[in-house]
């Protein structure tokens, strides 16, 4: 009898762990190896789009894994370091949500000193190459809009702009400048105009819900500055004997780079971004990493390897598949000299 009481609470115990993991709650088990974990901290946080890009820096000499992993609401932390720095590995999944998600799980289970998100692009700038890895130092989320009514225009007012839910400072695409095969001079489009939206965002030393403001989010100042000392660095330029870039792939630092849950394959679009933000990297996830960055005041650097010219236009084959493996190992070659460039 005493046997089956011992069994009934083990049993019942389990059973109430699993479904705290199964609310989302942490289960007594993983609060200990998060809590044992953060002793060895603070780590380096390494947010990784895909598996495809963080195999090349699973696999490489520099990182020495500890086999200790932490799964917790669907995504697993993968513990190690990368020559003398400790570091934290976690794939985010494609777009905007899964990076915002996956880096703020980062942020408040761990001991993390400071956030690096890599992995590959779209290029928007004409003068970079496939190949090339970017460092960005502002990046904006290019897909919060106030889609205008038609009929109206640049000078109208939009919906709740004098209430601060919205502005024109950012500025506009106007569809009807991208219509095509039309006759005459004068023609119009009934999607009209969408307006470029800051995120509204809550720093955690500010006042809860009191919402700030931010479009261009800025890397860190230290992290960026470390980065230039990669430009010179050897990338790869070939994905074997007889596939070949025809330009050298090079590391260099640029203005401006833009994120969004859509994935850019339009030459037009990537023309205008270009000419109106100057951004040169375009990819589905690192402006939200850089968002959570900044709400919690975690110092954080994006690298971002450009394996197509987004749109199509290039000299090289422009399928975006044909030069994604060289452009992540590009990326992890990239970030592994950086880390070792951090002090311990």
């Amino acid at each position: 009898m005493a046997a089956l009481k011992v069994l009934y609470v083990f049993v019942s115990a389990l059973m109430l762990l699993n479904v705290q993991e199964a609310n989302g709650a942490l289960s007594a088990k993983t609060q200990t190896n998060i809590d044992e974990a953060n002793k060895n901290g603070p780590y380096l946080g390494l947010v990784i789009p895909n598996q495809f890009e963080m195999n090349p820096l699973l696999q490489s000499p520099s990182f020495e894994s500890s086999n200790l992993t932490i799964d917790f609401a669907g995504r697993r932390f993968r513990f190690g370091a990368v020559g003398e720095k400790k570091v934290i590995l976690v794939m985010t999944g494609l777009s905007m949500i899964n990076a915002g998600i996956t880096t703020q799980l980062l942020l408040s289970l761990f001991d993390i000193e400071g956030v690096v998100n890599y992995g590959i692009a779209g290029n928007a700038n004409p003068s970079l190459n496939i190949g090339d890895v970017t460092i960005a130092q502002y990046w904006s989320h290019t897909a919060l809009w106030s889609w205008q009514r038609y009929g109206k225009g640049p000078e109208d007012e939009l919906p709740l702009e004098s209430d601060g839910d919205y502005t024109r400072t950012i500025g506009y695409l106007p569809f009807k400048d991208f219509t095509a095969n039309v006759s005459g001079t004068s023609y119009d489009n009934l999607l009209n105009s969408i307006w470029y939206q800051p995120e509204e965002v809550f720093p955690k030393d500010g006042t809860p819900e009191e919402r700030e403001h931010a479009f261009w989010v800025t890397v860190d100042p230290r992290y960026f500055n470390i980065s230039k000392t990669l430009q010179e660095l050897k990338l790869e330029g070939c994905i074997n004997s007889t596939t070949c870039l025809s330009t050298t792939p090079k590391v260099t630092t640029v203005e401006r780079g833009t994120s969004a849950s859509i994935y850019v394959d339009n030459a037009a679009y990537r023309s205008f971004i270009y000419q109106k933000f100057n951004v040169s990297p375009v990819d589905m996830e690192s402006a939200s990493v850089a968002l959570i960055c900044l709400q919690q005041r975690i110092p954080f650097i994006i690298f971002r390897a450009l394996s197509d010219l987004a749109g199509g236009g290039s000299a090289e084959s422009n399928e975006a598949d044909t030069f994604t493996s060289l452009a992540a190992t590009n990326s992890v070659s990239v970030v592994v000299e950086f880390i070792k460039k951090l002090s311990p």
